[in-house]
């Protein structure tokens, strides 16, 4: 790709689920018409791409991931001449959209794996991996601790053992068997055709394990095909991976220019909630530092909550339990034993210092932004519902009915709409905020425009600054050079910070949470939980380049 198509690393992404974002005809389910009519409203946002979660259909057992047809749209989201339309109407708003590519397993009631359970001689069996005897050893372990029972099911039909990584009704496909492959070259190239930007590569971490016990190593092939075919068949579109673990599994996606576009950066995620949970900003640095090498073309896709689980799984114990502590002390806050099922706003108590310092904290760090649906207004969670779909419920556009989210009657919603306490529609919702200067939308906004005027913040050389430990300071310098500090701390902070020394000739403050006086020889206070963004002009690069030796690099 040409620089000028990279148009992944100045992107501002919106995570959304159709069901629960607008409905448009009444039966109470949110639908692509629905979602037609809120582009303008996430335009206005500043929102330049969206990320659709599954939209096809399927028996819903695992929030749409048990995908029954891939080349089809659920019935009650609308139809694909619905989905066409949304694509071009966002088009014509400069907004792009990514979607989820779930081809790790599909649902057990997909016709390939009634044919392949069934038709023992027919090509479909071959489709997914069976065993006539359960095998002794396991290769990995189940995707959801606690909520299964291992990788192998029984099917009585087949008289077979076949392979579930996930829950025992997603079967495995088998991407060894190249007409898989080929299954996935058309199912990429369908909606390639119909104008999406990119897919998402759901659990690519566990996609590209091995089934074999004799070979536990990893197949990336898989994915270097993947980029292939994209490559051939659009001049922009990307794939994103869904990859957590350790620096040196989640590395190998970045590996050479012939893989992924984009990573989730869950390394860095941790390490934020560690930072936030201790007050400290040395975490963070901890976790910028360990994030493993890459191409220059390549991305990180930084995030603070989604419609997962806050995943927890690549710090220390005590590190998790700390995080715990502080954001989910309560056992119904947690999940799978390594996650917490709460939404940013309420993890954060309301606190709307605290929420706004970690969303500056985000949109200033390497790699491009993405926030869930409902995030700019500080949307709450239901932890009464099970599992995932406590951060699922249905968007609060105003103050009437269900939230101006729909005019069902509430037995008709995929999910209550919050009705109780501090986060109810009623009080917290859209048409509010839109009235209300001061509001945490409004706020969004602004930091979002501000965001995109940047483009030293997400595609910039990052440099840690050596600063206070209840401070996390760091540079970004592209053409220009923007400074930021921000303290993770409920103390008023006094630094010094050597690369603001230049007596405010050369500096504009552009972004705080408060009004500050300048910095003076470098040296500056900053309130609790407070951050302030510096533009350094280019007439000061000769100090700039005598500073570096005095930091290190991320």
């Amino acid at each position: 790709m040409l620089e000028k198509d990279l148009w992944y690393k100045r992107a501002v992404i919106y995570a959304l689920d159709v069901e629960t974002f607008q409905d448009s005809d009444g039966d109470g389910i949110g639908d692509f018409q629905g979602l037609i009519g809120r582009l303008d409203y996430l335009a206005t946002l500043g929102i330049t791409c969206i990320w659709l979660l599954p939209f096809y259909p399927t028996p819903n057992r695992d929030n749409g991931y048990d995908v029954m047809d891939y080349y089809n749209v659920h019935s009650k989201l609308g139809s694909l001449g619905d989905f066409a339309a949304f694509i071009r109407e966002a088009k014509e708003r400069g907004i792009r959209v990514l979607i989820d590519l779930v081809v790790n397993h599909t649902s057990d009631q997909h016709p390939w794996f009634q044919k392949s359970r069934r038709e023992e001689n027919s090509k479909y069996r071959d489709y997914y991996t069976w065993r006539k005897e359960k095998p002794e050893e396991q290769v990995g372990s189940p995707a959801f601790a606690g909520e299964q029972e291992g990788i192998w099911a029984y099917d009585e039909v087949a008289d077979a053992y076949y392979l579930h990584r996930f829950y025992k009704h997603q079967p495995d496909l088998n991407f060894n068997n190249p007409e898989v492959r080929r299954e996935l070259h058309h199912i990429m190239g369908f909606w390639l055709t119909l104008g999406v930007s990119g897919f998402r590569i759901d659990a690519a971490h566990i996609l590209v394990q091995s089934d074999k016990v004799q070979n536990k190593g990893e197949y990336y092939s898989l994915i270097e095909d993947m980029r292939d075919f994209i490559t051939m068949h659009s001049q922009d579109a990307v794939l994103l991976a869904e990859a957590s673990g350790p620096p040196e599994v989640v590395g190998k996606f970045f590996q050479g220019k012939d893989r992924v576009h984009m990573m989730f950066n869950f390394l860095l995620n941790q390490h934020l909630f560690l930072a936030l949970a201790r007050q400290e900003g040395t975490p963070l640095a901890k976790g910028l530092r360990m994030l493993p090498p890459k191409a220059e073309q390549l991305q990180w896709l930084n995030f603070l909550r989604h419609h997962d689980e806050l995943n927890l799984e690549d710090l220390e114990e005590k590190e998790t339990k700390e995080v715990f502590q502080a954001f989910a002390p309560d056992e119904d806050m947690r999940i799978f034993g390594r996650g917490i099922r709460r939404r940013l706003a309420p993890i954060l108590n309301g606190d709307r210092a605290r929420i706004e310092l970690a969303y500056s904290l985000l949109f200033s760090l390497p790699g491009t932004p993405l926030i869930q649906y409902g995030a700019e207004i500080g949307m709450g969670d239901n932890l009464s519902l099970e599992g995932r779909t406590s951060v699922r419920t249905p968007m609060q556009w105003s103050a009437e009915k269900n939230g101006g989210f729909s005019t069902a009657s509430a037995d008709k919603l995929p999910h209550p709409v919050i009705s109780e306490g501090e986060y109810a529609y009623q009080h917290l919702n859209v048409v509010r905020q839109q009235r209300e200067t001061n509001s945490l939308l409004n706020w969004m906004e602004r930091l979002i425009r501000l965001c995109r005027q940047y483009p030293e913040l997400s595609n910039g050389q990052c440099d840690i600054l050596e600063t206070d430990p209840k401070v996390f300071a760091h540079r970004c310098t592209l053409v220009y050079t923007t400074v930021l500090v921000h303290n993770l701390s409920g103390e008023e902070v006094s630094l010094h910070l050597p690369v603001l020394d230049s007596g405010g000739r050369y500096q504009t403050e552009v972004f705080s949470n408060a009004a500050y006086d300048p910095p003076k020889g470098g040296r500056l206070t900053i309130s609790p939980y407070g951050y302030r963004w510096f533009r350094l002009h280019p007439e000061d690069k000769e100090r700039q380049a005598e500073e570096c030796g005095k930091t290190k690099p991320s």
